[in-house]
């Protein structure tokens, strides 16, 4: 690992570990809630691995928390600056991909904004994200097939397509030129139905 995606591993894992010791939660309450192995919230909490988006975000919503919450340090104010270079970088590629979480509103209404360069070939698969979760996509560079459930769609730059994030979709670059676009995505309630299990 890197020295970026090192520290960034380690700001994951503390925090992780901080929300489930607030909860009171055992690592295999969190295993179980999350739908992950108890390994996997190990690694986690102590960083040995670069965990996957969809097992952040299996991991945020089981604790009541927004991907963003995860990844960045908390600060009281209401306006929070990002700079350039300080996203965090939840995916990347050996031709030189990378999905960067620039930006992220807290629960329960969770907007999340992401920078995504693809690479020649490069395909990034998502799992199906909390009920309701709507997505919006603009190419900024290349050409990006947008794949939703079983329809898939050509953008080419300054196209947009909007999408239900609630079910199986993937970002792929079929050229040979790396391709970019802005992703922002809406998460509605994160955390509601733990709220309301704990309140049962």
């Amino acid at each position: 690992m890197n020295e970026s995606i090192a520290s960034l591993a380690l700001a994951i894992g503390a925090r992780v570990k901080q929300e489930r010791q607030a909860r009171r939660w055992t690592l295999d309450q969190l295993a179980e809630a999350a739908g992950v192995s108890r390994r996997m919230i190990i690694n986690v909490e102590q960083a040995t691995m670069n965990p996957s988006v969809g097992t952040l975000l299996r991991i945020s919503e089981a604790l009541g928390v927004g991907l963003p919450d995860l990844v960045q340090s908390p600060e009281p104010k209401a306006v929070k600056v990002i700079r350039k270079g300080e996203g965090a970088v939840l995916w990347s590629s050996e031709s030189g991909g990378r999905g960067v979480l620039v930006a992220g509103t807290e629960p329960p209404e969770v907007l999340e904004l992401w920078d995504w360069i693809l690479g020649p070939g490069d395909k990034h698969t998502s799992e199906a994200h909390t009920p309701g979760t709507k997505e919006l996509l603009q190419v900024q560079e290349g050409s990006v097939a947008v794949s939703v459930a079983d329809q898939t769609v050509a953008l080419d730059a300054g196209d947009s397509i909007t999408f239900p994030g609630d079910v199986a979709h993937s970002y792929a670059n079929n050229r040979t030129e790396p391709a970019r676009f802005s992703l922002a995505v809406f998460e509605r309630g994160v955390g509601s139905q733990h709220r309301e299990a704990g309140n049962a």
